[in-house]
């Protein structure tokens, strides 16, 4: 028999021989600032379990008393007989938190920001979007067939120049932008695209999935962070990164949120939350509001992490956040120094093309509130040892 897949072995033969290839990390313990992998005992610098919220304790009450009482599954998606009292609680809690009028829960992030996009455009639309844009707002940019046009990382005046250009065009115009860039934790410029959508009557939509549970009062994102309240359409977020637990959401007006209900495909077509996520989530937010010092710790801890390694030689890039990028230039080298700091002790992924440009491969680091001053001091030392040992400082 000919295996006519042949050509997926070939690929990966590739990756190995560029160095490029990562095998999965097995994580053997609840994911906490410090970790078992591979039944090593490391630092845990690549979780996006920013607040520590995954094992907090009232987070796992509330999720066994969910199960206890309504069992550990929905059994159907929302639409036909999946939508439970805890997922609008939930949903009515988050709107509350973002200060808009509605919210829709999806099953993740990636299915809120591809779902959205590809659901409120036709062909006949234009999208003018980020160049260094989340994978799943490209998706939902692809998915929707409108003509998309990219602008310069963070170039408000270019996004401006692009929207004045299409106003001639007929369709409808969407900005969109992260509020947090996953891979170099920069921080958009929201109040001038902001302006530059409201000028050209574009819709403004912002991802906030790395900046929810991070920026603005309790964690309520970038549009909170830049008081922009009312002016942006739609907003997204995560409940799988800051939040603990697992989806994404949307919040924008009660017609944007009706619209989803009826023609996002992800909400349509997937089971909806299981009783234990969703009143997890319910006691994350009020987690959120009832322990600042969490995100407190959290920027304490990032920039004590971030000038420690700025103090060793190494290149943080843009970041502005707990995402905080070691830059080393070419795939190969990302991958051998996340090796060798998985021997010394500290789990730190190595990124480099397609998910970044080439030539512009690092080893993400993301710091978490539940690190100790301790594991930062190791995770540097580490990072000294394996830095100096591969030449990448001296």
């Amino acid at each position: 028999m000919s295996d006519r897949l042949s050509y997926l072995a070939d690929q990966i033969a590739a990756w190995k021989q560029a160095g490029t290839y990562q095998r999965l990390r097995v994580l053997e313990s609840e994911c906490a600032a410090g970790a078992r992998f591979d039944g090593r005992e490391v630092v845990n610098l690549a979780s996006n379990n920013y607040l520590g919220l995954t094992s907090h304790p009232r987070l796992r009450e509330a999720a066994l008393e969910a199960t206890r009482r309504f069992g550990v599954g929905s059994g159907a998606v929302r639409t036909i007989s999946g939508t439970m009292r805890l997922h609008l609680q939930l949903e009515e809690r988050i709107a509350a938190f973002k200060q808009a009028p509605a919210c829709v829960v999806f099953q993740s992030g990636f299915a809120a920001n591809s779902g959205t996009v590809a659901a409120i455009l036709t062909p006949d639309d234009h999208i003018v979007s980020d160049e260094l844009n989340h994978a799943s707002i490209i998706d939902g940019c692809r998915l929707s067939k409108a003509k998309i046009h990219v602008f310069p990382h963070k170039d408000a005046r270019a996004a401006g120049a692009i929207l004045e250009e299409l106003q001639a065009q007929p369709g409808r115009k969407l900005l969109i932008s992260d509020g947090v860039f996953s891979m170099d934790g920069d921080i958009a410029p929201l109040p001038d695209l902001v302006r530059a959508a409201e000028r050209f009557g574009a819709v403004m939509m912002v991802d906030d999935a790395h900046a929810s549970g991070v920026l603005g009062r309790a964690g309520r994102g970038t549009i909170d962070h830049f008081g922009l309240h009312g002016r942006v359409d739609i907003q997204v977020g995560t409940l799988s990164k800051a939040i603990g637990v697992l989806g994404g959401y949307v919040c924008g007006s009660r017609a944007l949120i009706e619209f989803l209900y009826h023609r996002a495909r992800p909400f349509l077509f997937s089971t909806s939350h299981p009783p234990a996520v969703a009143a997890a989530c319910l006691a994350a937010f009020d987690v959120l509001e009832s322990e600042p010092e969490r995100i407190e710790s959290l920027w304490n801890n990032t920039r004590y992490f971030k000038e420690g390694l700025g103090a060793l030689g190494f290149h943080t890039g843009l970041s502005e956040t707990p995402i905080i990028p070691v830059m080393v230039g070419e795939a190969r080298r990302a991958h051998e120094l996340s090796r060798a700091l998985f021997e010394e002790g500290v789990l730190a992924t190595g990124i480099g093309y397609p998910t970044v440009p080439e030539g512009k491969a690092r080893v993400r680091t993301i710091v978490t509130a539940t690190h100790t001053p301790e594991q930062l001091d190791r995770a540097l030392e580490a990072f000294s040892r394996a830095g100096k040992r591969l030449g990448i400082i001296d």
